[in-house]
């Protein structure tokens, strides 16, 4: 699995010109599901992104995790991000999940972190999806 979060003063998904889902301050994650990963994973990735610690506390240190700030999370599938890169002009995507394991895997994972965390909202698996935000520092990370 791999999730590339960006800490976001706001973030929108669109589908069609209509807004899906927006959310405030917090974490906008985007989703590459690998064919090995289950719900273990997944589990372990919503604990992560609700703990990891990439907004600033009194000092501008980063030190405070998504809950410490009130901020809200916004999970969006994007299979590409377990594309195969290392090779030639065009991506492959053997490494990916396929949409038949991929699709249900998504859903448990925005139920999992909604139930913890019910600032929670998605976008919508395999829609083509506009997202527009405002990155915050700008702040990114990859996590595995």
């Amino acid at each position: 699995m791999i999730v590339l979060i960006q800490r976001v003063n706001w973030a929108r998904v669109a589908i069609g010109g209509t807004t899906h889902a927006e959310i405030g301050k917090g974490l906008l994650a985007l989703v590459g599901l690998e064919r090995e990963d289950g719900d273990a994973e997944m589990s372990r990735m919503v604990d992560r992104l609700l703990r990891y610690r990439v907004f600033a506390d009194s000092k501008g240190k980063m030190n405070l995790d998504l809950r410490a700030v009130n901020g809200d999370l916004l999970l969006v599938s994007q299979f590409t991000l377990a594309a195969s890169t290392g090779k030639g002009l065009r991506p492959g995507f053997s490494s990916a999940m396929p949409p038949a394991g991929a699709e249900p895997l998504f859903a448990r994972m925005v139920a999992t972190a909604a139930a913890r965390h019910p600032a929670t909202k998605s976008g919508v698996f395999a829609a083509n999806m506009q997202i527009s935000l405002e990155n915050d520092g700008p702040v990114s990370f990859i996590l595995r």
